[in-house]
């Protein structure tokens, strides 16, 4: 069997890292800063309108961000091939980010999508981004209760992407390889 070296993966590792970690990076601070700073918009009903602007410009970047990654990933599947096939652990490690990359994804687009109800009505009062208030019709009010979920749970998801990422760059090292084809 021959491993593949994997210095000639340059292009492929820093498109699935930039793209993971635009979309990890952009998704947390959009919840930190964009959605509690919407509150500060001066009315109930500019606060909304803030908050959609601030992710509606989001919107392609992280579009772009995470092509980039998939974009890498699969370059990193096909680049990494013969020792995923051989090196104990790290088939179970690709399953994993597959799994997660898959719910990220999910999550990622179904937000979107209640981003966009949410963006459909740009004059609704709201708290801010993701706190309806009491005037704030029910289906934006019900969309921005999903959100205000979903806008920690995309940067815990990508978070643990970064994680696993790692780990998969520490099963890289000479060492780790061996260890894993002799364990194989």
């Amino acid at each position: 069997m021959t491993i593949r070296n994997n210095s000639t993966n340059t292009v492929s590792r820093s498109l699935h890292d930039v793209g993971l970690a635009a979309w990890f990076g952009g998704t947390l601070a959009n919840a930190v800063a964009l959605n509690a700073a919407s509150r500060e918009a001066g009315s109930a009903r500019s606060a909304g309108a803030v908050s959609n602007v601030g992710w509606d410009r989001w919107t392609p970047v992280n579009a772009a961000a995470i092509g980039a990654h998939l974009v890498g990933s699969v370059g990193q599947l096909i680049g990494n091939q013969d020792r995923i096939a051989a090196q104990s652990g790290v088939p179970a490690m690709v399953v994993a980010k597959t799994g997660l990359t898959a719910a990220a994804l999910a999550v990622t687009g179904w937000s979107r999508l209640l981003g966009r109800k949410v963006s459909a009505q740009t004059r609704v009062p709201v708290e801010d981004a993701t706190t309806p208030e009491a005037a704030t019709p029910e289906t934006v009010a019900a969309a921005q209760k999903q959100l205000a979920v979903l806008q920690w749970v995309i940067p815990a998801i990508t978070g643990v992407l970064v994680v696993i990422s790692a780990f998969a760059g520490e099963q890289q090292r000479p060492e780790a390889v061996l260890a894993g084809l002799v364990d194989s």
